[in-house]
């Protein structure tokens, strides 16, 4: 081989390698730049994770599909996107991993909290909700003191949870269950004195157990729902926040609350 073409051979391996080099950074810049509204569009589906027995904002219909509050608005979220809604459920256990692991995109009926905004971002809220000591109207509750040595039901790993924990005296004997159903039973069954739940599991409670005749004893917290996504993920917070300005704006979420908190929607009841 001659000088000359040992020098071609080198120049020709030197602008190979800088074209592959350009590619792989354009590959990298281009993966970096995939987020959630890419994958949910390529998928063609937005993986929204509820809690299936969560009335009447998400539960199972006389035809076993899941409808409510949550169901409506995850819905139109997915119609504004043009994708298919893809419901997962959840549990208070673990819903936060669900999201962080990307096994779902967004969560609904996440209420706010500084130790959760450390790990995921909110979205808009877009429902009221506070959550609410529940009890017979025998038994005298009347605020935090009151719940020193009464046993009380509540749904694991919850923000329910969380306030019951910081509110409750050391002496207070706190009943933590995996989902509402059982929360709700162990209440209902006298396992427990009282439960902690959000305002609209517990409206459902005290309209149906008139011999137990339940009352809400005071309040928590007072926190309205968010949607719950991943950090960083500006293009889909910005897409479900224009969802729920729309349903506002158009009377939709409105509508909704009718439907399922029968009660109309107060906006200012959506202030944190």
């Amino acid at each position: 081989m001659t000088l000359q073409t040992m020098t071609l051979h080198m120049k020709l391996k030197s602008s190979i390698a800088a074209v592959l080099m350009l590619a792989g950074v354009g590959l990298a810049t281009q993966t970096a730049n995939a987020d959630a509204v890419d994958d949910i569009t390529k998928a063609g589906a937005i993986n929204v994770g509820i809690f299936s027995d969560f009335p009447p904002f998400s539960s199972a219909s006389a035809d076993m599909s899941i409808k409510g509050y949550d169901i409506d608005v995850a819905q139109f979220i997915a119609d504004q996107l043009k994708v298919k809604l893809n419901l997962v459920s959840v549990t208070g256990q673990n819903r936060i991993p669900y999201l962080t692991d990307k096994r779902v995109d967004v969560l609904m009926s996440v209420g706010y909290s500084k130790e959760r905004e450390q790990v995921i971002d909110f979205a808009a809220a877009y429902a009221p909700y506070y959550i609410a000591v529940i009890g017979p109207a025998a038994l005298k509750v009347e605020g935090k003191d009151d719940l020193a040595d009464k046993s009380i039901a509540v749904n694991r790993g919850t923000l329910e949870d969380t306030s019951l924990t910081e509110a409750a005296p050391a002496s207070a004997d706190i009943r933590r269950f995996d989902n509402y159903n059982s929360v709700i039973q162990a209440f209902i069954s006298g396992q427990t004195q009282l439960m902690v739940v959000g305002n609209d599991v517990g409206a459902q409670v005290l309209a149906r157990q008139e011999a137990l005749k339940p009352e809400q004893k005071f309040q928590l917290l007072t926190s309205p729902s968010h949607i719950g996504l991943n950090k960083s993920e500006d293009r889909l917070k910005q897409a479900v926040n224009d969802a729920v300005a729309k349903m506002l704006a158009d009377g939709k979420l409105d509508e909704s609350s009718k439907a399922w908190l029968k009660t109309p929607l107060n906006p200012d009841n959506l202030k944190d």
